[in-house]
């Protein structure tokens, strides 16, 4: 089964990146992409925190819930996934649209774009989604245009290693799983608050390195949801996620 395992509290994919020769992401266009995604997803939007928001996602009704890892062409398939940190992160949004209202937003890690798309409907002027995955950012675009709104700008690049650009809302869904991305992630974060009075909101279920406390003592909680039954099942029993704004020491909020 193509699906995340627990280890210590950690949801991760199976190693995947193993590329053939006739499927690797370079050896296909942009419409071959489209097509396989399309053919490998479902569109779902009424098992989640938002309804209002249809997304392309693996389920149990797609080949490669149960295929073997070995033959999925592309990196890990993390956009697949509607993660928990993200939902509560676009409900957050979506029950408060004038956080994005008019802003300039970033969407770091953007997976299948959920948060970028909760950011557009809720008025923002100019979203950016992030992933270092091409395939991510092709999936984002698909779901933007499944929701009716042009697409974002989408960039691939490693953000987190180069100079904070100006944005007024950072967003981060799901995205302290591992201990040292989220070591760089906070030293950023603080760089994009102090350089820019950047708004960093982040969605997260509690995982291990979020709790850190050189990254629990920026944070000051915002809201918290209970998570649907299904997305509690494909989580092993997860029962909410909150949404935090990152402070560094010394800012005024």
């Amino acid at each position: 089964m193509l699906k995340f395992l627990s280890t210590s509290g950690l949801f991760s994919f199976k190693s995947l990146r193993v590329t053939f020769r006739c499927f690797s992401i370079e050896c296909l266009n942009e419409e071959s992409i489209r097509k396989f995604i399309s053919d490998n997803t479902e569109i779902l939007s009424d098992q989640s925190l938002t309804p209002e928001i249809k997304l392309r996602l693996f389920t149990p009704n797609c080949r490669f819930w149960f295929e073997r890892p070995e033959l999925w062409p592309f990196d890990d398939p993390y956009w697949a996934i509607y993660w928990p940190g993200g939902q509560a992160l676009s409900r957050y949004l979506l029950n408060n649209p004038g956080v994005c209202l008019g802003k300039s937003v970033l969407d770091l890690g953007s997976g299948c774009g959920a948060t970028a798309i909760a950011a557009k409907l809720c008025g923002a002027e100019r979203v950016v989604a992030n992933d270092i995955d091409s395939v991510a950012t092709l999936a984002t675009r698909m779901n933007f245009e499944l929701n009716g709104l042009d697409p974002p700008l989408c960039v691939t690049r490693d953000l987190v290693a180069s100079d904070p650009a100006r944005f007024d809302l950072i967003l981060l869904g799901d995205m302290f799983y591992d201990e040292a991305l989220s070591g760089r992630l906070r030293v950023w974060l603080e760089r994009c608050v102090r350089a820019h009075r950047s708004r960093v909101l982040v969605g997260d279920p509690g995982r291990a390195p979020f709790q850190e406390p050189r990254i629990e003592k920026h944070l000051c909680k915002l809201a918290q949801f209970d998570l649907p039954g299904p997305v509690r099942e494909e989580n092993y029993g997860l029962t909410s996620s909150a949404v935090w704004r990152f402070v560094p020491e010394g800012v005024i909020q």
